[in-house]
């Protein structure tokens, strides 16, 4: 993690997206929103109410229409898009309702590989593999391969794989979404207590409020507008 004080804002953030020649439609309008280090926030809103494209823009994955995001003060639409990658690798850790891990790779090297795509050396980034792996409870499945992992064990190994960059921010996208319950409360709690562990800020898109409730912010998305509840 960075030695300054994380931060994470959203300024007037606007979206709009355009279909052939047909008019705009707003998806959000004028979202402001600050998270700084080691806080937790939900974002919740009914399906199509733009939660993961807000969580995009707030990656910097996807470019908004209006507004800007800034990054510990640093504007990341302002910059080279290569300046923009390395700041996400630097400071966000992705995880997704698909565990999306590469099929022919094995837990570790799946968990391995944002080092060695970042250069890291291959013993220090498999030393590393296996110590968030040990964490996260797979320290027997390190070279199983995803289709010889459970659906839970699969999230727990990306959940892993989105910690090994020490991001002083997690984005979660539905990340218990694809689970059935039991695994979804264990893929929630192994995700809070990797929170009070590595101080790591964490936004979560939820459309379960029980869920959210476990977090200490709630935002609901409704009309292209968030909201505090």
């Amino acid at each position: 993690m960075s030695d300054t004080e994380f931060s994470l804002q959203a300024v007037e953030l606007g979206k709009d997206f355009r279909e052939g020649s047909g008019e705009a439609l707003r998806v959000l309008t004028g979202i402001n929103f600050m998270l700084g280090a080691g806080q937790t926030a939900a974002i919740i809103g009914a399906s199509g109410s733009g939660k993961s494209t807000l969580l995009n823009l707030l990656g910097g994955l996807d470019k908004p229409t209006t507004g800007h995001v800034l990054l510990n003060n640093e504007n990341i639409f302002t910059i080279n898009e290569k300046s923009r990658c390395h700041a996400r690798n630097q400071h966000l850790g992705f995880i997704y309702q698909f565990h999306h891990l590469l099929p022919e790779f094995t837990a570790m090297e799946n968990v391995a590989m944002p080092q060695l795509i970042n250069g890291i050396d291959k013993e220090e980034a498999r030393e590393k593999s296996i110590h968030l792996l040990n964490e996260v409870g797979l320290g027997e499945r390190l070279e199983h391969k995803p289709g010889e992992l459970s659906g839970g064990e699969r999230q727990r190994a990306a959940i892993a794989r989105a910690l090994i960059n020490n991001p002083d921010c997690i984005l979660a996208d539905e990340p218990t979404g694809n689970l059935d319950r039991k695994n979804a409360e264990l893929a929630l709690e192994l995700i809070l207590q990797l929170n009070r562990n590595y101080k790591t800020a964490l936004i979560m898109v939820t459309h379960d409020l029980h869920i959210a409730e476990r977090l200490d912010n709630i935002y609901i998305l409704e009309d292209g507008l968030l909201q505090r509840q």
